[in-house]
């Protein structure tokens, strides 16, 4: 699925490498990283005390835009997370 405008601004607005942060009144420990000189975005999120976790890869295409790939999950997870993400400070 091609990504909206508001989660590519919401995803390139986290920082990159290992932070936590709070969605839905969990916390999580969250990775992001950007391959392939910046054209691939992946993000990783582990609840802490919990099971939850979210993973995706985002692909930057010249043709088709940016191309969302959830990793094992249905899309409106990985998008309600990476919209409502708030990292600590």
């Amino acid at each position: 699925m091609t990504a909206s405008d508001a989660f590519l601004s919401a995803l390139f607005a986290l920082p990159l490498g290992s932070f936590t942060g709070t969605f839905g009144g969990r916390r999580y420990v969250v990775v992001r990283q950007l391959m392939a000189g910046g054209k691939s975005h992946k993000l990783v999120a582990h609840e802490l005390g919990g099971t939850d976790y979210i993973s995706l890869n985002l692909y930057q295409t010249m043709g088709s835009g940016a191309l969302l790939r959830p990793c094992e999950m249905p899309a409106n997870k990985v998008i309600a997370f990476v919209l409502n993400l708030k990292p600590d400070a």
